[in-house]
């Protein structure tokens, strides 16, 4: 296990191949020598026949091997030429064993025995479907991701896997499960880490747990984002509703320091004037008096008193 893996991603196995450059040539140099032996061929032919039903039918007859020689050595030549396109690549098998990895775009050739598989190199989108899992309280809920990956070695995405773009779409739904019931979508205690309130940082781990997880079929994780995250249907409901009064506790709190010092601040004030003498009795209902104002949630309906505090 590598350094960077995460410590719970799966051990995959080591590839057996890794890319390397194929021995290939200019493919405008061997169209032009194919073109030249092939009509070289054609007329040696031409040539040929018309010798060999006259009187030198031995140099007709020479003639006409080497034609069909060079006919036959033009056209099996240019068939190792190959157009690579930019942001392709071809994988290139002699026999079954591989021999490397034409990567240079435009005509090229190649030894015309070999096979050769096109393979795109180009940056690629997968976008799972929205999946349902439970989160780490055993909440149900619902995610979707996409990520952005591309072929980076083509050899282990040719031979170390079946089928390299269903092998990224199967890993990076078990990505996404695995990390979706690895944190809760809402964290309960302080600082804890959450699906919804540390994006960056779970976004971070699952990109970390694909790189893992796809490296031994040659590919590169560029970037992988969640694209849909919510509560299940079922209990949608429920949670707007705790969320609505975390909200409006939070809100209250904040309220209700706030009404205290400004009290505090009141009550300061006055004895330090002392234009007005407060006992125990006095100050407690002016402290009353003014939460009641700051605190509540309607405009407050005022009460003259005609007579004293003590009657």
């Amino acid at each position: 296990m590598t350094s960077d893996q995460p410590a719970d991603a799966p051990e995959m196995p080591a590839p057996e191949v890794k890319e390397t450059a194929a021995a290939s040539l200019s493919g405008g140099l061997a169209l032009l020598l194919g073109l030249i032996g092939f009509l070289l061929g054609v007329g040696g032919l031409v040539v040929g026949s018309g010798l060999a039903a006259g009187d030198s039918a031995t140099v007709g007859g020479v003639l006409l091997v080497l034609g069909i020689v060079l006919t036959i050595g033009a056209v099996f030549g240019m068939a190792g030429l190959n157009m690579v396109a930019p942001g392709e690549a071809r994988v290139v098998q002699l026999f079954g064993r591989y021999t490397g990895t034409v990567r240079a775009d435009g005509l090229r050739w190649v030894n015309p025995l070999t096979t050769r598989t096109k393979i795109s190199t180009r940056v690629r989108n997968h976008e799972t479907a929205v999946l349902k899992v439970n989160d780490a309280y055993g909440n149900p809920i619902e995610l979707a991701a996409v990520v952005v990956w591309q072929v980076r070695d083509t050899a282990q995405a040719t031979f170390s896997v079946d089928d390299y773009a269903e092998f990224v779409s199967t890993q990076t739904e078990a990505a996404v499960r695995h990390i979706a019931i690895e944190y809760p979508y809402d964290a309960l205690e302080e600082g804890g880490l959450s699906l919804r309130g540390n994006a960056e940082e779970i976004t971070e781990k699952l990109a970390a747990e694909l790189t893992a997880r796809v490296r031994a079929a040659g590919v590169s994780v560029v970037e992988s984002r969640f694209t849909h995250l919510a509560y299940a249907p079922e209990i949608a409901s429920a949670m707007l509703q705790r969320q609505q009064a975390g909200a409006v506790v939070a809100a209250r709190k904040q309220i209700v320091e706030g009404a205290c010092g400004m009290v505090e601040d009141a009550l300061a004030r006055i004895t330090a004037q002392d234009f007005v003498e407060l006992d125990e009795e006095r100050r407690a209902s002016m402290v009353s008096n003014l939460l009641v104002v700051l605190c509540g949630d309607r405009s407050p309906q005022p009460v003259l008193n005609a007579g004293s505090l003590y009657q």
